[in-house]
């Protein structure tokens, strides 16, 4: 064992979000690389009508566990549940579990959080800011706690033009906030809202940047960490390739594209998607796969908390904040990894897709409403329409609306570059032994952003839209079918368009000529007229 493997022996750890994507990741990584580990708590509720641990029987036959339950499934006897929910007083732990974690736990995650963008202030600010102080509060009743790891995300401060590994002020008080929320009623609070989020694009930013001051406050009581990491995208090489369980964000913006239904996208073609050295050190700029984020999170603990333990009640120090990205290096624009994508997607393509996909990054706001409109409304409208007629269930319709939201959300993050510094993040690496460099971090290994591409097609295809690899065949069939199709359409709009022209041109040739032989009189003013004539 490493460094970090031999740390982690004998300590428990509570992870909070561990239900969710990156959760699910780090739980997987703890078991498989951390033999030793002690006991790994999840905080997790009932949900759509499974109980706690029947959802923890069905969470650890997810094929994110497959490698797990290959190589050492007895570690998985190590995952124990506690029932609770972040909305509710003390997590709604209940007492005896409480004492539990007070007496066991060594390290907590808190990766649990409202991740809807589009969520209205009072319920982010309910999970992401209220939820957190629960668990600060129970935290400081943990007696051999020694790191406390919170998930914030490196967009929660779009007013700094570069983002350093340090704290920001907030520009209002948590606890005001917090407070506010409790005695407004939802209209007032809806008024409000833009002002209250001054720069920030949604709640879900905002409630991130107020959470950070709220960890900050607990600095010299407990041993407080912040990491940002950017965008996450799927698994590149564990636990599985192109591993990914939702379709937010770059995801399903590649499926929703991939299956022709989104025809334009608003992004700068010429804003950086991430650097051609990125994926070589697990960082990327915004993007990032989650299996490097997860291994950072592995070595800062470990590095964090012999740097942080000794020093709680120093009032100096400053709570220590990592961003997991990157940006020193060659950079990759966004036009360039549409293009990229576009023709792995012709190698790779999605089973039955609507239309063929060939949509476009536009940087001209009323283009892109232009062709939203023609290509993506109103079909969707049309299609919806022919379902009534056969009496079958609309669709389309709905999807539009749902891709039109999230669309819209994601324009802020796509639409400028982002400069994060991560020095600090990098120090640590330098420091890790080299069997931890080989357990928790990507060395000496240049990856292809189009490998990478096709693994994160290929993984959305395989574990959100449950496409198997088999099918590839009968979708590149059903592609070059759609090509043709779209090129018929092409050929029939020109067609359309050239036929309209003539007969605009031949009916302002007759228009004339009969307004000159003074056969009828045109509706324009009378010196018009005469002009004509003349």
């Amino acid at each position: 064992m490493g460094d970090v493997a031999r740390w982690y022996a004998g300590r428990s750890v509570l992870v909070t979000g561990g239900t969710g994507f990156m959760g699910k990741v780090l739980l997987e990584k703890l078991l498989r690389s951390c033999p030793d580990i002690g006991k790994v708590y999840i905080l997790c509720r009932a949900k759509r009508g499974l109980t706690p641990k029947a959802r923890l029987a069905e969470f650890s036959k997810l094929p994110v566990f497959e490698r797990l339950r290959k190589e050492c499934p007895a570690q998985l006897s190590r995952l124990h549940i506690i029932e609770g929910d972040i909305l509710q007083a003390n997590l709604g732990i209940k007492d005896s579990d409480l004492l539990m974690l007070q007496e066991e736990v060594s390290v907590v995650f808190n990766g649990a959080a409202s991740l809807k963008l589009e969520a209205e202030l009072k319920e982010n600010v309910a999970a992401n800011t209220r939820g957190t102080q629960r668990l600060l509060d129970i935290a400081l009743k943990m007696k051999k706690l020694v790191a406390f790891i919170h998930f914030s995300t490196a967009f929660c401060h779009p007013d700094q033009k570069v983002l350093e590994e340090k704290l920001y002020p907030s520009p209002v008080s948590p606890h005001d906030i917090m407070r506010a929320m409790e005695w407004m009623d939802d209209e007032t609070i809806k008024q409000l809202t833009p002002k209250i989020l001054g720069p920030h694009p949604n709640s879900y930013t905002f409630t991130k940047r107020l959470t950070e001051t709220l960890v900050d406050e607990y600095k010299t009581k407990l041993p407080v960490v912040i990491v940002r990491p950017s965008i996450v995208l799927p698994s590149f090489q564990e636990p599985v390739p192109g591993w990914v369980d939702s379709l937010n964000g770059p995801v399903g913006v590649l499926v929703a594209s991939g299956k022709g239904v989104v025809r334009s996208m608003m992004c700068g073609a010429e804003f950086v998607f991430c650097r051609t050295s990125d994926f070589a050190i697990g960082h990327g700029h915004p993007v990032i796969p989650t299996n490097n984020s997860i291994r950072d999170f592995g070595i800062f603990t470990n590095n964090y908390a012999k740097f942080k333990g000794p020093r709680l009640n120093d009032l100096s120090t400053e709570t220590q904040v990592f961003n997991i990205s990157s940006n020193e290096v060659e950079a990759i624009t966004w036009g360039e990894i549409i293009s990229r994508g576009k023709q792995l997607i012709y190698q790779y393509p999605l089973e039955a897709g609507l239309w063929y996909p060939n949509g476009q990054i536009r940087s001209n706001r009323f283009w892109h409403y232009f062709f939203v409109i023609f290509t993506q409304i109103l079909p969707a409208y049309l299609v919806d329409f022919i379902m009534v007629l056969i009496r079958q269930k609309t669709f389309l319709v709905r999807v539009q609306n749902r891709i039109w939201l999230g669309m819209h959300l994601l324009e802020y993050f796509t639409t400028r570059n982002w400069d994060f510094k991560n020095k600090r993040l990098l120090a640590l690496h330098d420091n890790i032994s080299e069997k931890d460099k080989q357990t928790f971090y990507i060395a000496n290994i240049d990856v292809n952003i189009d490998d990478y591409l096709k693994t994160i097609i290929l993984g959305a295809r395989q574990y959100c839209l449950k496409e198997p690899l088999t099918t590839l065949p009968k979708a590149r069939r059903q592609i070059k079918f759609l090509y043709v199709l779209d090129r018929i359409g092409h050929a029939l709009i020109l067609f359309l368009l050239g036929w309209l022209l003539m007969k605009s041109v031949f009916l302002l040739e007759y228009l004339l000529q009969n307004a000159t032989q003074g056969n009828f009189k045109l509706p324009f003013t009378s010196s018009t007229s005469v002009f004509m004539k003349t």
